[in-house]
């Protein structure tokens, strides 16, 4: 399996920027666990420090957009260094605010304004994109080696954000974070040559990404597939809470991104059998049926072995997701497209933390499970629905 992706990291410039490109997302997958910690410790609120951190994920979602349109009008260090420099501000900013308890509005401003940022994952994406051009099966296997990537920072972040604010300071967590987050994103703009190359007569006479109806169907697609995972996050806590082992929620979330970590270095190295739009419905099905299970699971046990199959089958389809993003437009859309497709999934995260919420207080914990259950079933419908749109190639 790795000598699927020993060939890709050859390459020196390609090791070197896909190494800050790592630290970087490790430092990203830090933030929302990290600012959590630190406002419920010196607040005492976790309603405020939930609502500080939906805030900032929103305005993340917006702004991605108009970054990724930008980033691909004007080259990625021309964008991503001014606006590395704004959030780094903004984030010495909220560390302040919450360590000399200033007014609480002051945490949602700074929070807000340090989220405007580029993504690091989706520049990375962008230059795999630009090399493999000519060469779909390598690039395929770039794209589940980046998902591994993902995932794995998404293990490891939330759990060292914890840590660092419970051994340290509250704001230990979010500090290490900002400095990962910062010393990556350098160290992935410092390698030039990968960065690929600027066409700003061609991008200006395209139109907005959103308006391909293929990019539409892939949003909705990754808003579903967002809100499996904020709504498992969310239901894995109160879930593991009221059965008396709290301590056990991070290790249920842990498998379940595990599970789609193993498959995703799995699914690299395969040659893909069918049409892209096909593989998406398979994707999206596969979601729906290793998902459903879990209404039937009562203990955390169960739970965690169900979560670590339907986990299996989120990284194929966010890997298919963002191949599809990148055929359906031109050259010069590439970030812009993956900008909108990712916006879903981030405000999917988000939607689906606070539905699955409503349900567990309405209902009982394990209610909330009926969410990502119900939001699979939507996302195979989409994908079955949406096919004729996927064909469509640039």
């Amino acid at each position: 399996m790795l000598s699927t992706y020993t060939p890709l990291l050859k390459d020196p410039a390609t090791r070197r920027f896909m190494t800050g490109s790592s630290i970087g997302r490790l430092g990203g997958a830090m933030f929302g666990m990290s600012l959590v910690a630190m406002v419920s410790t010196r607040t005492g609120s976790f309603a405020l420090a939930g609502a500080v951190s939906a805030t900032g994920l929103v305005v993340l979602a917006l702004t991605a957009v108009i970054a990724g349109r930008l980033t691909d009008r004007y080259g990625q260090r021309r964008i991503t260094y001014p606006l590395l420099a704004w959030s780094a501000v903004w984030c010495a900013v909220l560390v302040a605010a919450s360590s000399l308890e200033w007014p609480r509005w002051t945490l949602f401003v700074s929070y807000a304004m340090a989220t405007v940022v580029a993504n690091v994952g989706t520049l990375s994406r962008a230059r795999w994109a630009h090399r493999m051009r000519d060469q779909p099966d390598r690039q395929h296997s770039a794209m589940s080696l980046e998902q591994v990537v993902d995932e794995l920072s998404f293990v490891l972040g939330p759990a060292i954000a914890i840590g660092l604010a419970t051994l340290w300071f509250p704001e230990a967590g979010f500090v290490v974070a900002t400095l990962l987050y910062l010393v990556g994103t350098l160290v992935f703009l410092s390698e030039r040559t990968t960065q690929p190359p600027v066409d700003g007569a061609a991008h200006h006479d395209t139109s907005l990404a959103v308006r391909v109806p293929g990019i539409v169907i892939l949003a909705c697609v990754l808003f579903m597939t967002g809100a499996i995972f904020g709504s498992n996050e969310v239901t894995a806590i109160a879930v593991a809470k009221d059965q008396g082992h709290p301590s056990a929620s991070g290790l249920v979330v842990a498998v379940f991104s595990l599970g789609s970590a193993a498959a995703g270095l799995w699914f690299g190295g395969r040659k893909p059998s069918r049409s892209l739009p096909s593989l998406l419905v398979v994707g999206t099905g596969a979601m729906f049926l290793l998902e459903a299970p879990i209404l039937l699971a009562e203990h955390l046990v169960p739970i965690a072995v169900v979560m670590m199959f339907a986990g299996a089958a989120t990284a194929p389809t966010l890997i298919i997701s963002m191949q599809l993003a990148q055929r359906l437009v031109p050259g010069t859309q590439v970030n812009e497209a993956m900008s909108v497709v990712l916006t879903g999934l981030m405000i999917g995260i988000a939607a689906g933390s606070a539905i699955s919420g409503t349900v567990i207080e309405n209902v009982d914990p394990h209610a909330g499970f009926t969410v990502p259950v119900a939001a699979g079933g939507t996302a195979f419908l989409l994908a079955i629905a949406g096919r004729a749109f996927l064909r469509r190639r640039r």
